[in-house]
């Protein structure tokens, strides 16, 4: 293990404020445990409300001070093009902890998660210097000099799950930062360790004290506190649909504004022209990357009948070729899901579908040594009725069902609270689009599993979320905009 990621995880982790480590009011602790071995690796600070009053004062004080939102947008933009770098400069470190707090292969975390939450830095220091207001004809009788500013919104809350969590941090803290919000970042409580370290590096790439806080501890404490502190201006969360509506609801308090991105149960839609060389390995990695921990998970997979057996078959087999191993793992393409309490989950969804008759065609056990590890599975004879299709298993678990035309297809897709992504896999480009606009969801691939780029807008319609993250959306979500009119007369 890198020497420096072997140090940081060794140290008492205590919160970042302020610019400086401070420890916690509460004695709790949190235990860090590496789901490739179910070892403690390490502990976090469970933090008390008390010290989310202190995360709050700084962010205000920062806030109020104008140095930070007021700072000249170039300027703004260097400090967070020099915060980007300072991951680059880090990856070795960061790919590690990555790794050992979430599972993932060292090989992902490297080429992957460290690199694209530099880009989304960057992508947003791009932005800093292009936020701007409006020139506006109004009608009123007189004469007028009418305009819009584009302000920072305040203080923000950031709630980040473990899937992705400094991806999800730094998708975040760009559009907050290039807005010239101040933020508290509150990790999920399984990986908090790359939350911790780049709230430093922020700090050492020029950010003012109090602009970047992060604090750790349960979700249901500290994460429900941020929600409806009176203090904080808006939270942006990314997880399960039933916390985005308990944050939703504790956020009413103050009307703070809310972006959520939740829940989904993808469509994945193989047409019977589709190339089947490209779609049946896309379509096998669209649920099994990242061991189907991603909210856009292709998970339930519609296939015309004309190649159903064929289709199905073909990713049971591709499947077996996976290998699943532990995060340091060379070779390893899927590794653990996140704890023993996933795991559990998982697994009894599995047996749920058996039990309501559908047919586990590859995988559906879970691998016999240390770590959380899941076979990816399979699984056939579903239909739309079935739990198994209709809930968020967040596994490496697929469930496929039969269709013979578009029409019914487009139905099928639609019939699910979810709305969040969808695959099409076709060679008509024409029936890929009229399908796409017929699907309800935000983010739709065509002859593509992954749909990701900064540049796109990525949520959900019905219960997958409010509001949009990435691109110009993503941005709009951090500023308040002021209408001004001055009389000339």
């Amino acid at each position: 293990m890198s020497e420096a990621a072997k140090k940081f995880i060794q140290r008492e982790h205590q919160l970042w404020i302020n610019g400086e480590w401070v420890a916690s009011e509460s004695q709790e602790r949190i235990d860090v445990i590496d789901p490739s071995t179910e070892e403690v690796v390490s502990s976090i600070s469970d933090a008390s409300t008390q010290d989310l009053e202190r995360c709050v004062n700084a962010a205000q004080s920062a806030f109020e001070s104008e140095q930070w939102r007021d700072m000249k947008p170039a300027m703004r933009a260097s400090i967070i093009h020099r915060f980007a770098t300072l991951l680059e400069e880090n990856l070795e470190e960061l790919a590690y902890l990555e790794t050992v707090d979430n599972g993932k292969p060292l090989t992902m975390s490297t080429a992957v998660d460290i690199p694209a939450s530099a880009g989304a830095l960057r992508y947003y220091a791009g932005w800093a210097d292009k936020i701007n207001g409006r020139t506006v004809n109004i009608s009123m009788p007189g004469e007028y000099h009418a305009f819009t500013l584009r302000e920072p919104v305040g203080v923000v809350g950031l709630i980040v799950p473990w899937n992705f969590p400094l991806v999800m941090a730094a998708m975040k803290l760009g559009p907050a930062l290039a807005a010239g919000c101040t933020c508290i970042l509150k990790p999920a409580e399984d990986t908090s360790l790359t939350a911790l370290r780049i709230g430093q590096l922020g700090t050492e790439a020029g950010l003012p004290n109090g602009v970047l806080n992060v604090i750790t501890g349960y979700g249901h404490r500290i994460g429900a506190a941020m929600s409806a502190h009176s203090g904080i201006d808006k939270i942006a969360f990314t997880g399960s649909t039933v916390t985005g509506k308990a944050i939703a609801d504790a956020a009413s308090g103050n009307l703070k504004k809310v972006t959520l991105e939740l829940g989904g149960k993808a469509p994945n839609i193989i047409l019977p022209d589709a190339d089947l060389a490209k779609a049946i390995p896309g379509s096998a990695m669209g649920i099994f990357f990242n061991s189907g921990q991603v909210c856009t998970a292709a998970s339930r997979l519609y296939v015309h009948d004309s190649v159903y057996d064929e289709v199905v078959e073909g990713i049971a087999e591709f499947s077996k070729t996976l290998k699943v191993g532990g995060g340091m793992d060379p070779e390893a393409l899927l590794g653990p899901v996140i704890s023993g309490k996933q795991l559990d989950r998982v697994m009894n969804y599995i047996d749920i579908g058996r039990k309501e008759g559908g047919e586990v065609l590859a995988g559906g056990n879970r691998i016999d040594s240390k770590g959380f590890f899941i076979e990816p599975t399979v699984i056939g004879n579903t239909d739309n009725s079935m739990q198994v299709v209709r809930e968020e298993i967040f596994g490496p678990v697929l469930v496929a069902q039969r269709f013979s035309d578009i029409d019914e297809v487009a139905k099928m897709a639609n019939d699910t609270d979810y709305g969040l992504s969808a695959v099409i896999w076709t060679q008509k480009l024409a029936d890929g689009h009229r399908l796409a606009k017929r699907i309800r969801a935000g983010n739709i691939g065509i002859n593509v599993a992954s749909s990701a780029d900064w540049d796109l807008p990525i949520g959900g319609y019905k219960q997958s979320g409010w509001g949009r993250e990435n691109g110009e959306e993503g941005l709009m979500n951090y500023l308040q905009t002021k209408a001004v009119v001055a009389s000339l007369d």
